[in-house]
């Protein structure tokens, strides 16, 4: 028997600027039942990750809120986990890249790479925001794009007619932290020689660390000429400062994958039977494996290997890639209740649904997967209600009635015993490669073969006829050893089904060299259903509450026009337009919670010359509602309504502050009447 394998696995870190959704969860999930196979497998398999932790986008965000970086990290790495806990998803360590382990590898790896010439310097020109005192990066300006004179776009490239360019071509130049005129100014940067390592990466990539795919679209950067990276940011930045240079902070995606690292050292201080050099030295016998979304391959592919390989580490043994996730067949989107927050979905649905239907649909390319919501409740319930708990439901009862729960000895059907075997070579092939698509279908082909013969036996027909006892007995204890062989197979996916199922057998937690086995003269317990079937008006309220998070941010945002709403200092819009918005007074009649919104209230506005209904997402701000009636707001009158689960929504009305407990309805002077227009 072979020696077990050292492997490290680690998925992309989440930015702790914002909510995981079920496009995060796609990477998440499918590298935890990689690594709960390699477990099940007796290999010794470690799973780290990490918040991404700095940068300016965070530093902005706190200071919006009035905390600091690091509070506003430690808020959303306890939303984070809490999030991959209740999915399932079992790191051995979730660790932040705000962490000494960080700051003291990111310092080791500069210094070597500076130390071995392949670190250069030069001043760099770039906008300057003079109202904010910072430099800004190129998604913090936005003006006319100088292609087709779309306006209010990035600095970087335009979203209406696909042009690149640098933020210096940009025509009106605006800063979307302050709204100021940005001015040029010259600093030094610091830039890692990428081209340093152009040979070693031309044939790394090529090696089969990585998909086909992806290797071909690496070529194309590799043929083209390698640049040469800028790692360095101005103050004030969120982050590491460089050793020996004040004012100046590494670049977030510099210390970001150096996380894997920190994250795992991390775990080394807790455990002493792991050595952080055997894992990491340029030696390393382990294996070292990433799982990404397509978007970040420059970084992982490319600068990551190279940053390595000069600061003397092991790299990767493959950088696994996948696709988007769509919903429906289209991008996820919020006004269409898409674009689903995993905590959102929690509330509603079960995690091992979405795990199966993950595994069920990933392939091993980097091909988009589709989560299309009927497909998902049809295949959830036929495949594993249907088909695998359904075997365990039909035989329990009659073992319990008919033998006190003890299942007999002998094998009913040698043939579907010796099929069940020789598939395991195969499934355990599927999950390695990371086709689960494929051992999820060959799984259940066998869990097909396995109600087929029970149905041909028909035990529940046996069981009402003389002297048949014996024979249903020897065919239920065989269609629970195929359940149990089925669990097995199916525990990286379905964990909490096999803890289940354990229980219920009777049995210490199941291993993969299990399947070789039998239960035999063997104690059940009593049978519990295992699994629900998932309910479409569930799926149903899980969109709609996607809705209603929609409406709730909205109702957070400063009023305007939708750009405005999401960034109030990156969009300029003409009097006009503003002055078509009809503002009114209005009294709330009428103030009560929505049953089953967690977010909204629904108000009754009388606007002089009639009421209307209208939903909005204070319910946070307001645990009782009925002290707002009788009091004067301001509304939007002529907003399109919005049809909702609830009702119609007549309007919009006017609110602020961060968020949370601190939402504040906006009232106009004493004397105001309902009705007014507010000019």
């Amino acid at each position: 028997m072979s020696e077990p394998r050292q492997i490290l696995v680690t998925s992309a870190l989440p930015y702790a600027n914002g909510s995981i959704h079920l496009g995060h969860m796609l990477e998440y999930i499918q590298t935890d039942m990689w690594v709960r196979f390699q477990k099940l497998r007796g290999n010794q398999c470690i799973y780290v990750c990490a918040d991404d932790a700095h940068g300016s986008a965070i530093m902005l965000r706190a200071e919006k809120e009035g905390i600091t970086p690091e509070q506003l990290i430690a808020n959303v790495q306890a939303e984070h986990s809490g999030d991959f806990a209740d999915f399932l998803v079992d790191f051995d360590n979730f660790h932040s890249t705000h962490s000494d382990e960080n700051r003291e590898l990111s310092g080791l790896i500069y210094g070597r790479l500076r130390d071995a010439g392949h670190i250069a310097t030069r001043s760099v020109t770039q906008y300057f925001d003079p109202e904010k005192g910072m430099f800004l990066a190129d998604r913090f300006i936005k003006g006319t794009c100088p292609k087709c004179a779309a306006e209010d776009q990035y600095g970087d490239n335009c979203e209406k007619c696909g042009a690149t360019y640098a933020p210096t071509e940009l025509k009106n130049p605006k800063s979307a932290i302050s709204g100021a005129t940005p001015v040029l100014r010259d600093s030094q940067h610091f830039f890692f020689k990428l081209p340093d390592f152009q040979a070693m990466l031309q044939q790394w990539t090529r090696s089969g660390t990585l998909q086909d795919a992806v290797a071909n679209k690496l070529a194309e950067w590799l043929d083209s000429g390698l640049q040469e990276w800028d790692i360095s940011r101005d103050a004030p930045y969120f982050g590491f400062e460089i050793p020996g240079e004040p004012g100046k902070y590494f670049y977030v995606w510099l210390d970001a994958p150096i996380g894997y690292m920190a994250s795992f050292k991390n775990l080394c201080a807790r455990r002493p039977e792991l050595d952080f050099d055997a894992f990491w030295n340029e030696d390393s016998k382990a294996e070292l494996y990433h799982f990404i979304g397509k978007d970040i391959v420059n970084f992982h592919a490319l600068f990551w290997p190279a940053m390595l390989e000069g600061a003397g580490f092991r790299k990767p043994t493959a950088v696994n890639v996948h696709g988007y996730l769509t919903v429906n067949g289209a991008k996820m989107s919020k006004s269409r209740g898409t674009f689903i927050k995993a905590r959102t979905y929690l509330d509603h649905l079960q995690p091992e649904y979405l795990r199966y239907y993950y595994a069920a649909k990933l392939g091993r390319g980097v091909d988009d997967l589709d989560l299309n919501l009927e497909d998902f409740v049809q295949k959830v319930n036929s495949d594993l209600v249907g088909k695998v708990v359904n075997i365990a439901s039909r035989c329990a009862g009659f073992i319990h009635k008919g033998n006190a729960g003890v299942m007999v000895a002998g094998d009913a059907a040698p043939e579907l015993t010796e099929a069940f075997l020789a598939a395991a070579p195969s499934i355990a092939e599927a999950y390695e490669g990371r086709d689960f698509g494929r051992a999820m279908r060959e799984i259940m082909a066998l869990a097909d073969r396995a109600n087929a013969w029970i149905a041909d036996k028909a035990p529940w027909s046996l069981a009402k006829q003389e002297g048949k006892q014996d024979e249903v007995q020897a065919i239920c204890a065989q269609g629970i050893n195929l359940f149990r062989q089925l669990v097995i197979f199916l525990k990286p996916v379905l964990p909490l089904l096999a803890a289940d199922a354990e229980a219920f057998l009777n049995v210490a937690p199941l291993t993969w060299n299990d399947h070789q086995s039998r239960l035999e003269n063997h104690q059940l317990n009593p049978f519990k259903a295992l699994m629900s079937r998932i309910e479409p008006a569930k799926v149903e309220a899980m969109v709609a509450a996607s809705k209603e998070d929609l409406l709730a941010a909205e109702a957070q945002a400063p009023a305007g026009n939708g750009e405005l709403a999401k960034d109030p200092l990156s969009a300029e819009i003409e009097f006009d337009t503003f002055a078509a918005v009809d503002l009114r007074v209005a009294l709330i009649v009428k103030a009560e919670a929505v049953p089953g919104a967690d977010k909204l209230l629904q108000l009754t506005l009388d606007i002089g010359d009639e009421r209307r209904n209208v939903f909005s997402g204070i319910k946070s701000a307001y645990p009782d509602p009925s002290k707002l009636e009788g009091r004067l707001t301001m509304m939007v009158a002529n907003l399109k309504p919005r049809k909702m689960r609830f009702g119609m929504s007549e309007g919009m009305v006017m609110a602020a502050g961060p968020g949370g407990e601190e939402i504040y309805l906006l009232s106009p002077d004493s004397g105001a009447k309902p009705g007014q227009r507010i000019k």
